[in-house]
């Protein structure tokens, strides 16, 4: 029993020596060719970095696009005399709708107010709203779960008998023509951007393991002697790729922190013009502070799946294991 017990650890204590010769071979590498070394790392620091940008804008742009979605209502005008009633009516119906979320009612007396409100400062403005002799129409506001999505509000404004008969003719509802269009790019300028920054980043995935699977290759051809006699003496496979796919990971290692560091840096630096073009990035930044070790340690995670991955196909195919 003891000499089975003495055995296992003696085994244990190979393995673990075998495991820091790995370790310490594979780092022997990754310093031994500096040109090779920074190509790869700059590759995976720029592929990683895209991979950063493209996570962050994404969450930046579904931020920005659910502000303005909440700034974006759809109105539906109808005639100044407008009876009580039929105003209910109508709002009772309008909140009724699965797509709806909120309803307001702004009276001709109160869209009045507010437009006098809005332009106090402005003298011929309000002088010609005066002497104006039409009225202001009443306003139905209305807020959808989705603005791209306003087929259940058209049907509505469309077939109901109440809204037909006290819509105002000479102002059509906001979701059809002009303003319906710039609506619906909001939602199109968001999914084009996200799908472009996957595209950009599967890419430069792919560049980046080619060029550490070319450059694992290129260690494997100089080292290609020191391989063989290894093979002779009976050497593990594990034993000679582990240190091919410890300079891999180490890449990845460096290039996560470069590309982590450079992030945050173009991000909180471009934080300020972004916020002036009214661009929601405030709550991803806070997002990316207080998680800041997540994030470091899942771009150090994403590194070494490319390195793995790469240094993988490279000892499978040139070293024929």
């Amino acid at each position: 029993m003891m000499a089975k017990k003495q055995k296992r650890q003696k085994q244990h204590r190979r393995q673990w020596v075998t495991f820091l010769r790995m370790l310490r071979y594979g780092v022997n590498n990754f310093s031994r060719n500096a040109w090779l070394t920074v190509a790869a790392t700059a590759i995976m620091t720029i592929t990683l970095f895209v991979i950063f940008l493209s996570i962050t804008s994404r969450n930046v742009l579904v931020d920005t696009v659910n502000v303005l979605r909440d700034r974006v209502d759809m109105s539906v005008f109808v005639l100044n005399e407008i009876e009580d009633d039929a105003v209910q009516e109508i709002r009772e119906g309008l909140e009724s709708l699965s797509s709806v979320t909120a309803v307001a009612y702004i009276s001709p007396e109160d869209a009045r107010e507010n437009f006098i409100n809005q332009n106090r400062d402005n003298v011929e403005t309000l002088d010609a709203v005066k002497e104006a002799t039409n009225k202001f129409p009443g306003t139905f506001s209305i807020k959808l779960e989705d603005i791209n999505n306003t087929t259940e509000l058209r049907e509505f404004v469309e077939t109901n008998e109440v809204v037909q008969a006290n819509i105002d003719p000479a102002r059509e509802p906001s979701f059809a023509g002009e303003r319906r269009s710039s609506i619906e790019t909001i939602g199109r300028a968001a999914n084009f951007a996200q799908q472009v920054g996957i595209g950009a980043s599967l890419v430069f995935v792919v560049i980046s393991m080619l060029i550490i699977f070319n450059t694992i290759r290129m260690a494997i051809f100089n080292r290609r002697e020191e391989i063989q006699m290894m093979k002779l003496i009976g050497a593990e496979k594990s034993f000679i790729r582990g240190p091919f796919l410890v300079e891999a990971i180490v890449y990845g290692f460096f290039a996560a922190l470069i590309a982590s560091a450079l992030g945050y840096t173009l991000m909180f630096l471009a934080a300020p013009s972004l916020e002036s073009y009214q661009i929601n990035v405030q709550p991803t930044l806070d997002l990316m502070t207080f998680y800041a070790g997540f994030v470091i340690l899942g771009m150090i995670i994403i590194g070494a799946i490319i390195g793995i991955i790469s240094s993988l196909l490279a000892t499978r195919r040139y070293l024929k294991l």
